[in-house]
């Protein structure tokens, strides 16, 4: 089932009598969402991706534009008439009813054509808890089992319906993070099973880059950019998208370009043909950084982080808009480190410019 959102836009109009501004939640979002893909939802808080969720799922209505499921106009349908699964952040299980009833609930309550022989009934909760591991659960409560064991079983009560599109709004948010990470891996492993176009709703880079075959990233309720994750993060198309992928953080510098080379500070980086002479807003990323006592950029050392497999050089710099730099490098490369320098050569293809007037990307 695609998703269509056609011009969507949400405004929450002022309750103040006087004074007040009304809030622009979603702004003119206009893209198709293809069948049968994991769609992560990205963006920090207020930047309208819960919104968008809920206008998809019909909990709100749009002040402009129209949604589509296929080429079906459910703008106007109620929540339980267009087929969606939700599971919310705070689970919402019912605590006096066993896992069984929690699933089973859903389809107790259809009614004319749409209610199931009780055969048929059993049979989607049988499948709903294979497909999330649960079946040695069913006649526990939920306050009986752990975090995790409660997402499974909203889980399966959203799976139960046989939804046209599952809706996940922030549902590792409330897990630990060994848990967050188990889950994470679940979900992706029962989207592939069934199939169903998933929309799956977090702040966290990391979580929507693992398991999304495409990220949206919002800010302000304004789409900033659509795509694969890893292609998203090679390729920002800003200075906003480049800082919110990618964990450590992008690097970021004033720079200026002058004769068609890169320089940061004093140094001379790269070359860089393409943008006019002038400031210019220098992302490197940490990876995109070498220790090599023949480099480019000099830094002054602050520490060295060994962290599992990673290993991170951090260092200060004036130009830096960060009070700190962070280096990803091989452990075998620390020999090039001498007394409080930290030197770097740079992989060019980790290097990217923005206009210091409105951060979109410069090609260079």
């Amino acid at each position: 089932m695609k998703v269509v959102l056609d011009h969507v836009t949400k405004i929450y109009k002022s309750t103040r009598r006087r004074g007040g501004k009304d809030v622009l939640a979603v702004d003119d979002f206009d893209f198709e969402l293809p069948d049968g893909l994991l769609i992560g939802l990205l963006g920090p808080s207020g930047c309208g991706k819960s919104t968008t969720l809920n206008l998809i799922s019909g909990l709100e209505s749009p002040t402009k534009g129209r949604i589509f499921f296929d080429s079906e106009d459910v703008t106007e349908l109620p929540p339980e008439k267009r087929g969606v699964g939700m599971v919310f952040q705070n689970y919402a299980l019912y605590p006096h009813m066993t896992v069984r009833k929690n699933i089973v609930f859903p389809l107790e309550n259809l009614r004319g054509v749409q209610k199931l022989p009780q055969d048929h009934i059993e049979a989607r909760v049988k499948r709903a808890a294979e497909l999330v591991q649960i079946e040695a659960l069913l006649d526990r409560k939920p306050g009986e089992l752990s975090g995790g064991e409660q997402q499974r079983v909203a889980i399966a009560r959203a799976l139960v319906k046989i939804p046209r599109v599952l809706l996940l709004d922030e549902p590792l948010s409330n897990l630990d993070a060994r848990l967050r990470l188990q889950t994470r891996e679940e979900i992706r492993r029962i989207q592939k099973e069934t199939g169903v176009t998933t929309i799956f709703v977090t702040h966290d880079q990391e979580e929507a880059m693992s398991i999304s075959d495409i990220i949206i990233l919002m800010k302000d309720g304004v789409v900033q950019q659509i795509g694969k994750p890893q292609e998203v993060y090679d390729d920002p198309v800003n200075l906003f998208v480049a800082q919110f992928l990618g964990t450590p953080q992008i690097n970021v510098f004033d720079g200026r370009i002058s004769g068609g080379d890169l320089y940061i500070g004093e140094e001379r980086i790269m070359q860089a043909k393409g943008p006019d002479d002038g400031p210019v807003t220098v992302g490197i990323r940490p990876e995109g950084l070498v220790l090599d006592r023949q480099g480019v950029l000099t830094t002054k050392l602050s520490n060295v982080e060994v962290m599992g497999r990673d290993t991170s050089v951090v260092s200060t710099h004036e130009a830096a808009k960060r009070s700190v730099l962070r280096a990803v490098v091989s452990s075998d490369t620390l020999g090039q480190l001498s007394g409080n320098k930290a030197v770097f050569s740079v992989r060019p293809s980790k290097v990217h410019l923005f206009s210091k007037n409105d951060g979109r990307r410069l090609v260079f």
